[in-house]
């Protein structure tokens, strides 16, 4: 079981990805955007932060960027419906960050957390 942080500003995905998280047994703390998400990973260490990139604020790109620097061992789950962002994701370097095309199945964003923390 692993402690997440997950952000995505849409509400629908996010209850969607929290259930496929609950469901492998990892406690899950919601966010809203990227500013919410940066609080609570500042007040609680996390294992793994599942966010959504192109959120209003704080992006998930520079999320992962101030979160890693904060706690360096966390692993990072970038998620966007769109390509470019994807690939602006995957200039993060390091095995701890993985990226994931949405829409994303229940059994995708399970096996992309289980592979992040091994």
């Amino acid at each position: 079981m692993a402690r997440i942080v997950l952000a995505d500003d849409d509400a629908t995905t996010r209850a969607f990805i929290e259930r496929a998280l609950k469901q492998d047994g990892h406690a899950v703390t919601l966010a809203q955007d990227g500013v919410e998400a940066f609080e609570r990973l500042s007040q609680t260490p996390a294992d793994v932060l599942v966010s959504d990139i192109e959120m209003p604020g704080l992006d998930g790109i520079e999320l992962a960027k101030r979160a890693l620097t904060q706690q360096p061992e966390l692993k990072v789950l970038l998620m966007s419906g769109y390509a470019e962002e994807l690939e602006r994701a995957r200039g993060l370097s390091g095995a701890q960050v993985a990226t994931l095309a949405k829409p994303a199945s229940l059994d995708a964003v399970k096996a992309a957390v289980r592979a992040l923390i091994g």
